[in-house]
């Protein structure tokens, strides 16, 4: 069974989740707490950020969570309204440094070359989300981007997968969802698409796969496996 379109997730998937977001998280809690050491301590465990360690844990909301539902939280600590957290939230993740999971403009342009079409999902804002894709020279590989604010909701619901399908003109079942997160497969699965999921972010094999078609160590691996789906 061939596939016509593969939409990605980003963070955790095209990029190494922790590399990105611990990054993130400990410029915006300086920046919000003017550098207070004891508070970003405080507002970092609400957010699921260990200040200390650097490290998120497993049930963060920063992890599948969109810019929003952070800002839900941030507001009982910060006196600054949302749509200025936000804000600030959002500038520091388009400015947040970057890894690669795999050489991105070899992997997806091998992917292009194909004749697949190629999108992105992520509960992150579409304007940092760009600000990544570009800093990576990858953002003409692809035909669609969508944040969860570009009018097709967040992860787990469908939308933004089933806009990808009718974008591309194709039937949600030529699609693959890849995710590192159980959002993104919840997405792919609810739209009607085959999922994989990819070990770069930091859920783990045994989590993810009983929702996915298949796991991968990371999208490096996909163009096999879609040769193999494509012999089926």
């Amino acid at each position: 069974m061939s596939v016509k379109a593969v939409l990605f997730d980003k963070d955790g998937t095209l990029f190494h989740f922790g590399a990105t977001w611990e990054s993130w998280a400990s410029a915006v809690l300086v920046r919000l707490t003017e550098g207070d050491s004891a508070r970003a301590r405080e507002i970092g465990a609400a957010i699921g950020f260990d200040t200390d360690a650097k490290q998120f844990s497993q049930d963060s909301i920063v992890i599948a969570g969109t810019p929003e539902e952070v800002v839900n939280v941030l507001v009982t600590f910060i006196d600054m309204p949302p749509e200025a957290l936000e804000r600030i939230l959002n500038e520091e993740a388009a400015n947040a440094p970057q890894a690669q999971a795999v050489d991105l403009k070899e992997c997806l342009g091998g992917l292009k070359a194909r004749g697949i079409g190629l999108g992105v999902a992520t509960n992150d804002a579409e304007m940092p989300a760009r600000a990544h894709l570009s800093g990576a020279g990858v953002t003409d590989l692809f035909d669609f981007i969508a944040g969860y604010d570009s009018g097709f909701g967040g992860k787990p619901a469908p939308g933004q997968c089933l806009a990808f399908a009718k974008q591309m003109g194709v039937a949600p079942e030529d699609v693959v969802m890849v995710g590192d997160s159980l959002h993104d497969l919840h997405a792919g699965r609810a739209a009607g698409m085959r999922t994989v999921g990819v070990l770069t972010g930091l859920a783990t094999e045994a989590e993810l796969s009983q929702h996915a078609d298949i796991v991968l160590p990371d999208i490096g691996h996909l163009p096999n496996w879609l040769d193999q789906q494509a012999a089926v």
